[in-house]
């Protein structure tokens, strides 16, 4: 682990459990969508340090309900319950990956997954989203497209993504080499 990524990871512990931002005070009312963008080489490192962050959350801050989405999981689990995951990785194999992503188009839309995921992360019921799989979910689904489905949905819950790519405030680049997509509406969790 580079020491630049160290030191930008042991910034989110006390910046997570700060009222300042579980309040969103500071953002001039706009939502609390928080990015946390490192270098695909870097995934491993940041996921052993999500595990570790999601052990400390509570002692550090008794009472803080928070709720980690993998968004991987999350489609995998939507598959199953619609009964397509078998199906899916079966014309994958005999179809390529172009024809499963528009065979999933409708099953997997933005907007659609979006009620979806507030679902499952109960914004009513968590002071913390945490959003993880990126990178492992694409090209099946786009953290810009959810992000932007997802306004309303999670009201004033702050939520941040761990994204394995480049953010820098005005678009996403996945992996820092996928064409960016425009996201202007999030913040950068840790400069």
């Amino acid at each position: 682990m580079t020491p630049a990524l160290k030191d930008r990871l042991n910034q989110i512990l006390p910046k997570l459990i700060s009222d300042a931002f579980l309040s969103g005070r500071g953002l001039g009312n706009e939502i609390a969508f928080h990015i946390f963008d490192y270098s695909a080489e870097d995934e491993l490192e940041v996921r052993d340090f999500l595990r570790t962050l999601l052990d400390h959350l509570p002692k550090l801050r008794p009472g803080l309900r928070v709720k980690h989405v993998n968004l991987f999981d999350f489609v995998l689990a939507h598959l199953t319950n619609r009964n397509l995951l078998d199906k899916s990785i079966q014309m994958q194999r005999e179809k390529g990956d172009a024809a499963l992503k528009k065979a999933l188009a409708g099953v997997l839309h933005e907007s659609r997954l979006g009620t979806l995921f507030g679902d499952e992360a109960k914004p009513a019921e968590h002071d913390l989203v945490i959003v993880s799989g990126a990178g492992t979910v694409w090209p099946l689904l786009r953290v810009h497209s959810l992000l932007n489905n997802l306004h309303s949905i999670m009201a004033q819950t702050p939520v941040v993504v761990f994204y394995p790519g480049k953010f820098d405030g005005q678009s996403l680049r996945l992996f820092g080499r996928i064409k960016g997509c425009n996201y202007y509406r999030a913040f950068r969790l840790v400069p």
